[in-house]
């Protein structure tokens, strides 16, 4: 199930997107179960998750960047909301959660599984 939230995480998907990277009867644990996953990728300091702003290029293009990272105390609440977890209404995806891998996570998610286990439990 970890490996679904770095999988969202290297994409910088919006949150929602997890349950695609999650198999089968996975898909349908309880927000409270998944969050307790994402919590414990954020603690070990592999994981943030962030809001997206808006992003214009050097030649006016508009784009999305993750903006700052969601303060850990916010957490809890935030992901609570089982909105916080679905795709937005509209056009935009501004202000939307996403998850960003951190440059430890980015260094763990590359590791064969059993190194991760060994090293991490």
């Amino acid at each position: 199930m970890e490996r679904a939230f770095f999988v969202n995480a290297f994409e910088m998907d919006l949150l929602a997107g997890v349950f695609g990277d999650l198999a089968g009867s996975k898909q349908e644990m309880p927000l409270h179960e998944l969050t307790q996953v994402l919590l414990s990728l954020i603690d070990r300091g592999w994981i943030e998750v962030r809001r997206y702003d808006r992003w214009i290029a050097e030649d006016g293009r508009e784009g999305l960047m993750p903006g700052e990272a969601v303060a850990r105390q916010h957490l809890p609440q935030l992901l609570a909301d089982p909105a916080t977890w679905e795709y937005p209404e509209g056009a935009t995806w501004v202000g939307a959660i996403t998850l960003v891998e951190t440059e430890s996570g980015s260094k763990v998610s590359r590791m064969p599984p059993e190194e991760i286990t060994a090293q991490h439990g």
